[in-house]
């Protein structure tokens, strides 16, 4: 997906998707040589699986595709879902992404058990390659949509030294209009001018947007020194409603949520169901 989009305004030309073991090791020890990396499998949720990945003791090569990693690399990794640090050489890595824990991918503290290109492309087995952007410490911007509307922005701050800002690591959430000014600039390239060629560019032309949908796009400094933003992923399917959290089971119920956030929480959910029923009645 993410390398489908990575010539439009909000992409990246060094990105890429993976869906067999040869492409993945290809390209990634071309990659990981070049810069810093993310690498993020299309199965998880909160963060378990996606990788923050920097070279340990090696500089990195001046232009993609100067050099090539070798096996026995070290990587200093990161993973999203708690922020943990672990190393292991590329040869490692690339073993645990396929196989899982065997004797030849050492020894892992991370919850997860690898695999991500298990079951092939049909099962969902993918990883994705993306530039890390180190100014994803200031704060990813999550936009949230239904179908081709943007309902709400949320500014996503990491916690003191974290890099994720999924819920539960101490990350603050800042919520906005979807005519907040500061990002009219992000808006504009986002609706104006990519959102015609997302779908049609995933091979979906002609198909509806998802009801519920979010876009978290990351800061970045462009080569000519301007603040840009770059798609870090699409979300559609584990969507929450940020508000209705405080009626978490089992412990609350929906009369926890009131005042403003009773009031957001419903907007967003009443103009996911018209999308819905619009939806059906397309059909």
């Amino acid at each position: 997906m993410h390398s489908a989009i990575a010539d439009l305004a909000i992409g990246l030309p060094d990105t890429l998707a993976y869906y067999t073991p040869e492409e993945f090791k290809a390209g990634f020890y071309k990659t990981m040589a070049y810069q810093p990396r993310v690498i993020k499998q299309n199965r998880g949720s909160s963060g378990e699986g996606i990788w923050i990945i920097k070279l340990k003791d090696r500089d990195y090569c001046p232009t993609f595709g100067a050099a090539v990693c070798e096996d026995d690399w070290v990587l200093d990794m990161m993973e999203a879902n708690d922020n943990h640090q672990e190393f292991h050489t590329c040869g490692e890595f690339v073993e645990f992404c396929i196989n899982g824990r065997t004797d030849a991918s050492g020894t892992w503290t991370t919850k997860g058990v690898g695999k991500y290109l298990e079951g092939g492309k049909e099962a969902g087995g993918q990883l994705v390659d993306q530039r890390f952007c180190p100014r994803i410490v200031e704060g990813e911007v999550r936009v949230l949509q239904s179908g081709p509307h943007c309902l709400q922005m949320i500014h996503k701050k990491p916690a003191a030294g974290g890099i994720s800002a999924v819920l539960g690591t101490g990350s603050i959430y800042t919520f906005y209009s979807p005519d907040e000014p500061k990002f009219a600039e992000l808006k504009r390239k986002l609706f104006v001018e990519d959102l015609p060629k997302i779908m049609p560019a995933l091979d979906l032309a002609g198909e509806p947007f998802p009801i519920i949908w979010t876009t978290d796009l990351i800061p970045y400094t462009d080569d000519n020194g301007t603040d840009q933003y770059t798609v870090g992923e699409f979300n559609c399917s584990c969507v929450g409603i940020s508000k209705f959290q405080a009626c978490a089971y089992p412990d609350k119920g929906i009369a926890d949520v009131k005042g403003d956030d009773l009031a957001e929480a419903t907007m967003v959910a009443d103009t996911a169901g018209e999308a819905a029923v619009a939806a059906i009645r397309a059909k």
